[in-house]
């Protein structure tokens, strides 16, 4: 029964991820909208960065529950997860050093398709019965798009992430936290469940605002973390660096097999995998992280879209980019074990880490990065869950909600889930395509607003009532006003 449930699974992926559906639709967002909005992923991201990373708030904020730079915490705490380690060596893996380049592609163009919908999210926001914000796909998707095609697309979303939250952000994580805490310290799977449980009730129990805080303390401590060691092993092998850089070039376009397969050998295989890896790693285009970016405190939409932007450039651009390039200069990539078989993806960043540092080191920091990476992981997809409930069943669901996702980290942690990393790539793909379609019909409401407002504040120095006076007769303005009222989430 269960065979059969993940053939059908490993079925369904395969046509969603196909070169004929989600990859070129994923891609093809991407470059329309680099194209419509002049770059702005590129000519914006450093203004963005020192807005979001330095000053973290803006002068005299809208209404909102959590800072910008919390914000993007949660929303990297989410991102940041199993993806950026087992899932870039799954990647290499199958499809071989290429896979890297296409996750980069995938990174780059997803910076401003992560832009659209987080400026979408804020734009179209609105506010709940306890006065909590409610924003993502699930709203600006059915107010954004008029008529029964908005309500359609907005509703499948609501009900593909209500769905996924426990595929991407809670079984799979808990599972890879358990799995590798158990091989490098040999605690039983059981009681690493029962400690993440715990945790996770105690944390999630107090919403976003403590979801916001823990992301924000954690977040930028384990990237440091993992990248620092990741820069010290490339340091050690810089002499195989550019034979890296040469074997990802040549591998993304015409295919390299690791350890003597064949999968990676057929190009098309190479860059599904970078691509569905890249989604998987970075969610631009997903809709998620859009949802974290609705309750930042922000004076304008066009901010915190160009904040929640720089998610993906820290996510891919440079923790994805480390993962790769250690797991390809010490050449665990297409090392075999003792039965002559590849190396496990789940073991595999690991053994490059082990390989590239002294001792036991590697494997310690790898678990470490790895609980901390999935743990905020946990956090940010709760969050996720609980506002699609929200749009689907009122405000009366997310306090059970909040307690039965916690419970069911203790399943996924002592439970084998190879069907739920294939369902979880299924429901990820089901969560993209409505996303995706809304995007491109709103993309001249996000070109028109995006230009107006950058004509206006192109350094994003403006202040809140500088804002006020070149929005004031703008469309849309009073509307995005509107979402401040209490109650009309459920409007």
């Amino acid at each position: 029964m269960v065979e059969s449930i993940n053939n059908a699974l490993v079925a369904i992926s395969g046509v969603i991820w196909g070169p004929f559906l989600l990859i070129p639709l994923l891609l093809g967002t991407g470059l329309y909208l680099t194209i419509r909005l002049g770059g702005l992923q590129f000519v914006k991201l450093i203004p963005a960065m020192n807005l979001g990373l330095i000053k973290r708030r803006d002068k005299g904020e809208e209404e909102g529950d959590i800072s910008q730079f919390q914000a993007l915490t949660t929303a990297l705490a989410a991102t940041v997860g199993t993806g950026n380690i087992v899932g870039v060596a799954t990647a290499l893996s199958i499809g071989g050093p290429g896979a890297l380049f296409w996750m980069w592609i995938t990174g780059l163009v997803g910076m401003v398709t992560k832009y659209a919908e987080a400026f979408l999210a804020v734009r179209f926001r609105t506010t709940d019965t306890a006065g909590e914000k409610s924003g993502g796909p699930q709203y600006y998707l059915e107010r954004g798009i008029k008529g029964p095609v908005g309500k359609v697309l907005g509703l499948s979303f609501a009900i593909f992430a209500a769905v996924a939250c426990f595929g991407i952000g809670n079984l799979t994580q808990g599972n890879s936290i358990a799995s590798n805490v158990e091989n490098s310290w040999h605690v039983p799977t059981w009681v690493t469940g029962l400690v993440l449980t715990v945790l996770a009730l105690v944390v999630l129990v107090g919403g976003i605002r403590s979801i916001g805080s823990v992301t924000s303390a954690l977040v930028p401590v384990m990237i440091v973390f993992y990248v620092g060691a990741a820069i010290y092993i490339l340091i050690a092998n810089i002499s195989g660096v550019p034979a890296a850089f040469g074997e990802i070039f040549r591998g993304a376009f015409s295919g390299t097999a690791a350890a003597g397969g064949f999968a990676g050998s057929v190009i098309l295989v190479v860059i599904q995998m970078g691509v569905a890896r890249g989604l998987f790693s970075n969610e631009s285009g997903l809709g998620s992280a859009p949802i974290a970016a609705a309750a930042a405190k922000t004076t304008h939409p066009v901010r915190q879209g160009l904040v929640s932007m720089t998610q993906t450039f820290i996510d891919t651009i440079i923790v994805v980019t480390f993962t790769g390039l250690v797991i390809i200069t010490t050449g665990v990539w297409k090392a075999t074990d003792e039965a002559g078989e590849q190396i496990s993806a789940s073991l595999m960043t690991g053994e490059a880490f082990t390989f590239g540092l002294p001792g036991q080191w590697g494997h310690w920091i790898v678990t470490v990065g790895l609980v901390l990476f999935a743990f905020s992981t946990i956090l940010g997809w709760s969050y996720y869950g609980e506002r699609n409930l929200e749009r689907l069943f009122g405000r009366r669901a997310v306090v059970p909600f909040r307690i039965f996702f916690s419970l069911v980290v203790f399943v996924g942690c002592t439970t084998e889930l190879e069907v739920v990393w294939n369902f979880a790539d299924v429901a990820n793909g089901l969560m993209a395509l409505p996303n995706l379609v809304g995007i491109l019909i709103l993309s001249g409401l996000i070109a028109r607003e995006t230009r107006h407002y950058l004509k206006h504040d192109p350094k994003l120095v403006a202040s809140k009532e500088e804002i006020e006076a070149f929005m004031a007769d703008q469309p849309g303005w009073a509307e995005w006003k509107a979402g401040n009222r209490v109650g009309s989430s459920r409007e």
